[in-house]
Order: structure tokens, then C-alpha cells, then sequence
């Protein structure tokens, strides 16, 4: 029997150091590919292929069509829509851009969750399903903002900027938290090999 195994409060604390050095690599991989993507080029890379961009278009488009229904059936304001945008009568609107498909932030995950242990039969599932729930965060951005425009015009940059952004990586850190804690660690506690 191992020492840690015998003494319950020395796997405690190796367990909450292990935990505090997956949120360190949490935070370098995704501030790393942040990075990459807008101070390495990649971003400008990409771009130079029509296929990227067309695909940017398509995923923001796969945004606005259900978030602009949200906007005029669920909170029945009346707009008007034209090229991925919600116009709100009378208040203003929400322009669903390109670069608000979310692909950053997916191409983020998926890179989070490639580079992170654990066993790649369960990566084959979580990484498509962190991506849905990325793609759905951001329906529901668009759906706020599109509130703020109403409610709070005033606030609507900082809400955007501040709250929402923010919020991506709020769903991307409990998305990870979920693969460590609940997926992953449960592995390695049962003696499963991480492949």
C-alpha cells in the first residue's frame, strides 16, 4: 500500500495540488491559442482561405437564424432581419458578424481538450458535445444582447464587452471542470489508463 493511499489527508492535498496545476494549464493553453489566434496569425492565416471564411459565415448564420426566431417568438419584440442582422423596431440592433460564429473560441476547446489528458474514447464524445454547448452559449449571447439593446442601449457596448465575451470562457472553464472532475478523474481513480 502506498503512503498517500494510507494517509487520507496527504491524497487530500495531493489531490487539490493536482487540481491547482490543471487550472494552470487550463489558463496557458487558452491564453496560449488566444494568443496564437490573434498575435501568432493564425486568425489572418486562415482568412486567406475563402473555405474559412464561408465557414465563419455559415456558423454565424447557424446563430442568427435561431437566436433571431428566440428574439421575435419567445420575447416577441418585432424586428426585422436582413443579413444576419436583428433589427429591434425602435431600439436598435444586433449584428451577427463572422467573427461572432464562435469558431475562436471552439477551435479553443478543441485544442484545450486534444492537448489535456484523459482517454481519447470519451474525448470522441466530449469535444463534439463542449462544441454544441459553445454554439448554444452563443445563441443565448445574441438573445441577450439582443435584450440589451431593448432594455439597457446605454450599457450595451460594456455588456458585450464585458459580460459576454467573458462568459465564453465561463462555459469553457465548467465544460473543462466537468472532463476533470467528473470524466477524467473518475477514470484515474478506478485505475483506468488515460490513452
Amino acid at each position: 500500500m502506498k503512503l498517500q493511499e494510507s494517509i487520507p489527508f496527504i491524497n487530500k492535498k495531493l489531490h487539490e495540488f493536482r487540481f491547482l496545476q490543471d487550472i494552470f494549464w487550463f489558463a496557458v493553453i487558452i491564453y496560449g491559442f488566444h494568443l496564437l489566434w490573434w498575435k501568432g496569425g493564425l486568425d489572418h492565416f486562415l482568412s486567406r482561405y475563402a473555405s474559412f471564411d464561408d465557414l465563419q459565415e455559415f456558423i454565424a448564420h447557424q446563430v442568427f437564424l435561431p437566436a433571431s426566431w428566440i428574439v421575435s417568438h419567445v420575447l416577441g419584440y418585432t424586428i426585422q432581419t436582413f443579413n444576419n442582422t436583428i433589427d429591434i423596431t425602435g431600439h436598435g440592433y444586433v449584428a451577427v458578424e463572422k467573427s461572432c460564429s464562435g469558431l475562436k473560441q471552439m477551435y479553443e476547446w478543441v485544442a484545450l481538450m486534444i492537448l489535456f489528458p484523459g482517454p481519447w474514447k470519451h474525448k470522441l464524445w466530449f469535444i463534439p458535445g463542449g462544441i454544441i454547448i459553445i454554439h448554444l452559449e452563443n445563441i443565448l449571447r445574441i438573445v441577450i444582447l439582443s435584450v440589451a439593446v431593448v432594455h439597457w442601449p446605454a450599457q450595451w457596448n460594456f455588456i458585450h464587452m464585458w459580460i459576454m465575451r467573458p462568459f465564453y470562457y465561463v462555459v469553457i472553464f465548467f465544460l473543462w471542470l466537468i472532463w476533470v472532475e467528473k470524466i477524467k478523474g473518475k477514470r484515474q481513480m478506478s485505475g483506468e489508463k488515460n490513452i
